[in-house]
């Protein structure tokens, strides 16, 4: 047998350079670069084994190891799963640092392959620097936290056990089903140990991506249930894009004329303009959908796992005979609230039940089509009215923040954010235009995705505008990558929304009773409260120390040209504004569903009792589908 003799971290990087999927007839590298930062857990190995590679293996240098695995994750969204990228680290905190990113890869069913240092496997020295002692078990190091939030783990103790595992971590990144966060632990004597190693460990390997078709049985009962419906709703998830769907679900819904709406991973399925889009669902949803999900006899969640913001924590399916039926590829997410499974790839799925329904010539009742189609134009005139801005020297709100940019862009902008007050108004508001233009993550909701995100976007899509809209407290939470963004030359647009404070936690703070402590970026008053006058930070002089360039806009007019001028930038371009609050001046229309947050039982003051009083009244409302 022919062998090549490399380094563990060698023969890694070197496999990986040769991997490919394939799906639909389209092969990609599977691993386009790997983000690092080096310290004495992977430098030598990894970090050697990438100078090694050369071209091979095209390397990203990150400035925060949380950020690396967003950039990836975005990257990966971007790609449709097709490709992702790899992230290293070092032992210690390094590694540690990358298992909130993990967290969002595996929520969120995007594949990212991590590559921590780790402890040395032979213990020439124990402890070694960073390392925790467990008294209990002395095979346990700091990476085993990444144990939960991995779709797979291993420990690469001895050169030849790479050759299983990283086989079996291909498999998962690959797999449609199972796919996130991909953990290697790398001990960093291992990495640099030789071995002689199989030539055909090497070779080209093409990873097909499966689309299984749904099951006869299955099918023919979802038929069924779609004919027997009056008043059928889809609900559509981030199913519809990883599967590539969006097209098929747009003639299904063009043929039968069933309403659909959207979670805020499925938006954009269709688009915002297609007669049967109704918006987005739940409490972040629109009237127009939470309305109709109030009165659905048949629920069909095409690739949607049902968080509790979708299902208003399980108060918005409201009808008494409400049946569900879930077309989704895991049988664990198909299976949810009591539904008839159909267990398949989503526009395998949708095929199958287009074409049984086309015999038919199955369509809702017209009365049902008007309904929803005179609703549906009823909200348009509430966003509409929250995007107009009447006073040009005014400051914005944030709703008319997204009301100009809806004036400005095309279908080729990518709008990309996850946490804040932000997902909501933009579930409920934005007009989508294309697949792959609403980027919210919001399975995870991490403060801090946006910016290190939307650099992992733009590697993905290098011609299309991308946009990381932020609030302060995200800014806050992670700016670093804003340097990686000016060294790689990527003209990513970062719109800051300066509103001095948590926004939405401290709405929602004041709606569970607790005053909104600690959510205002404000001088200590003299009664000890954070009410004084607000902190004297500069975000906009922050963003250009690090390397971009910066327009400050004062009202709706400079807003309306500062946003025009990013978008043409051909360099990292940061538009800063101070936002009206909606209390004073239109914003968006308040929530349409309930979110169950837990009030306090008991309390002495007056906010706390009034907002228990009120939570049981909604909590009165949930149910259970079996």
């Amino acid at each position: 047998m022919s062998t090549r003799r490399l380094t563990t971290a060698q023969a890694l990087v070197a496999f990986l350079a040769r991997q490919y999927t394939e799906r639909d007839g389209r092969r990609q590298r599977l691993i386009g670069a790997t983000w690092g930062i080096f310290g004495h857990g992977n430098v030598a190995g990894v970090g050697q084994a990438l100078v090694e590679s050369g071209r091979a293996m095209p390397y990203l240098q990150g400035r925060n190891e949380q950020a690396m695995v967003h950039a990836a994750v975005g990257y990966a969204r971007q790609c449709g799963r097709l490709s992702a990228h790899a992230v290293t680290t070092s032992i210690g905190p390094g590694a540690t640092n990358l298992v909130t990113g993990a967290a969002l890869a595996t929520v969120n069913h995007l594949p990212v392959l991590l590559l921590p240092g780790d402890t040395f496997a032979t213990r020439p020295a124990d402890p070694v620097l960073q390392q925790i002692e467990v008294p209990y078990a002395g095979d346990v190091s700091v990476n085993d936290c990444l144990r939960p939030v991995s779709r797979y783990f291993d420990r690469i103790t001895r050169p030849e056990a790479l050759v299983p595992a990283a086989l079996q971590a291909v498999r998962t990144l690959t797999d449609p089903a199972q796919t996130g966060a991909v953990t290697l632990a790398l001990p960093q004597d291992v990495q640099v140990q030789a071995y002689d190693w199989p030539e055909e460990f090497f070779a080209e390997r093409v990873w097909h991506v499966r689309r299984p078709a749904p099951d006869p049985q299955e099918l023919d009962r979802a038929v069924r249930a779609v004919l027997g419906a009056r008043r059928p709703l889809i609900v559509a998830g981030g199913g519809v894009h990883h599967s590539a769907a969006e097209s098929t679900l747009a003639a299904f819904a063009a043929d039968t004329r069933i309403p659909v709406a959207s979670t805020q991973a499925g938006k954009g399925s269709l688009r915002h303009d297609h007669p049967a889009d109704v918006g987005g669902i739940g409490h972040t949803g629109t009237a127009t959908a939470d309305e109709l999900a109030r009165t659905a006899d048949l629920v069909i969640g095409i690739g949607t796992r049902y968080s509790d913001f979708t299902t208003a924590s399980a108060t918005l399916f409201a009808n008494p005979g409400v049946r569900f039926l879930n077309l989704n590829i895991t049988g664990f997410d198909a299976h949810k609230l009591g539904a008839l499974p159909l267990v398949a790839d989503a526009r395998s799925a949708l095929e199958a039940l287009t074409a049984a329904l086309a015999e038919r010539n199955h369509r809702v009742d017209p009365a049902y089509e008007t309904e929803y189609t005179d609703a549906k134009e009823r909200w348009e005139r509430r966003v509409t009215a929250a995007f107009t801005a009447p006073d040009p020297h005014a400051r914005p709100t944030q709703a008319q923040v997204l009301g100009l940019l809806d004036g400005l862009v095309t279908e080729d902008d990518i709008l990309i954010n996850a946490a804040g007050s932000l997902p909501g108004d933009l579930h409920k508001l934005w007009r989508a235009r294309s697949p792959r233009q609403y980027h919210v993550e919001y399975g995870y909701s991490c403060m801090g995705y946006e910016i290190p995100a939307a650099i992992g976007v733009q590697l993905a899509a290098p011609d299309r505008p991308v946009w990381a809209l932020v609030g302060d407290g995200t800014y806050l939470m992670n700016p670093t990558e804003i340097v990686t963004a000016v060294q790689q030359e990527l003209p990513v647009k970062l719109v800051v929304l300066q509103n001095h404070g948590y926004a939405s936690i401290g709405g929602l703070s004041e709606a569970v009773g607790a005053e909104r402590l600690g959510t205002a970026y404000r001088h200590r008053a003299a009664d000890g409260t954070f009410t004084g006058p607000p902190l004297p930070v500069d975000l906009a002089a922050n963003a250009g120390s690090l390397g971009m360039r910066v327009l400050r806009a004062r009202s709706v007019r400079d807003l309306r040209e500062a946003l025009r001028e990013a978008r043409a930038a051909d360099r990292p371009t940061c538009v800063y504004v101070e936002t009206e609050t909606a209390d004073t001046v239109s914003g968006p229309p308040p929530a349409q569903a309930w979110w169950d947050v837990p009030v306090a039982e008991t309390a002495t003051r007056p906010p706390a009792v009034r907002a228990r009083e009120e939570y049981d009244r909604h909590v009165a409302d949930r149910r259970h589908h079996l």
